[in-house]
C-alpha cells in the first residue's frame, strides 16, 4: 500500500471538497480505494492467522464509505478527510477499527453508544465480573498502547436505572461507550514496520473486544 499516495489524494480531496472534482479524479479514488482494499485483505488473513475466534472480514466488506452522511450531518463536508474500516466484524459494533487520515489517524474497537439492549447486556457483565474488565484496564501495557477507556461528554452523571452509587464498579457503569484508541501519527504509518504495529495493537486490544463481545452474545 502506497500511504503517501493515499495522504497526497486525501488532502487534493480537502482542497477540493465537491462531487465535480471528484468526478474529474474518479480513476484516482479507485486506484487508491482498490489498494486499501487489498491492503485489508492482507491484514484480514494476518488476524486470521493470529487469532482462532476471527472473523474473516474482507476489505471490501469492512471499508467504509468515503462520503459523508449529509442526510444527517449537512453541515459536513461532502467527503471525508480519510479512509476507515472495520475488520472481525462478528458484530458490527464490536470490530477493530482502522483509520488512515490526514487529520486523524487511529486504531480503535469496542462499542460507540451500543443501543439499549447492548447496553444493558454489557452492564450486566460489568455487574457480574466487572473484575475481569478492570484487570485488562490495569494491564502494564495495555494502558501503554491505550491510555484509559474513551469517555465521552455522554457519560453519565448518575448511577444507571437498577444500580446503586456505591456500586464497587459504578465509573465504568456510567459509561454509554466503551472503546479505546491508539492514535497514530502520519511518521507511524509511514515506516516500514506499519503493519507489525497493527498486529501488536490487535493482540493487545483483543482481551477488551473479546469481554464486550461475550457480554452482548452470551
Amino acid at each position: 500500500m502506497d500511504f503517501n499516495a493515499l495522504f497526497l489524494f486525501l488532502q487534493d480531496l480537502q482542497n477540493n471538497n465537491h462531487k465535480e472534482w471528484m468526478d474529474a479524479n474518479r480513476k484516482r479514488y479507485q486506484t487508491i480505494r482498490n489498494s486499501f482494499i487489498q491492503w485489508l485483505d492482507e491484514l484480514d488473513s494476518k488476524f486470521a492467522a493470529i487469532d482462532p475466534n476471527y472473523y474473516p472480514t474482507s476489505g471490501r466488506k469492512g471499508i467504509n464509505r468515503i462520503n459523508n452522511n449529509l442526510l444527517f450531518h449537512p453541515n459536513r463536508p461532502v467527503y471525508k478527510d480519510h479512509f476507515a474500516a472495520g475488520l472481525d466484524q462478528r458484530t458490527k459494533q464490536g470490530d477493530f477499527y482502522i483509520q488512515i487520515g490526514i487529520n486523524e489517524s487511529e486504531l480503535a474497537g469496542g462499542y460507540w453508544k451500543p443501543d439499549q439492549k447492548m447496553l444493558s447486556s454489557i452492564r450486566e457483565a460489568i455487574d457480574y465480573n466487572g473484575e475481569e474488565l478492570v484487570k485488562i484496564l490495569n494491564k502494564k501495557s495495555f494502558k501503554q498502547t491505550f491510555g484509559e477507556m474513551y469517555t465521552g461528554k455522554d457519560t453519565l452523571k448518575k448511577a444507571p436505572k437498577g444500580y446503586t452509587a456505591d456500586h464497587k464498579h459504578i465509573d465504568l457503569l456510567r459509561h454509554r461507550t466503551f472503546a479505546v484508541i491508539h492514535p497514530l501519527t502520519k511518521k507511524d504509518i509511514l515506516k516500514a514496520d506499519f503493519t507489525d504495529r497493527i498486529i501488536t495493537v490487535y493482540k493487545e486490544m483483543l482481551p477488551f473486544r473479546r469481554y464486550f463481545n461475550e457480554a452482548v452474545t452470551v
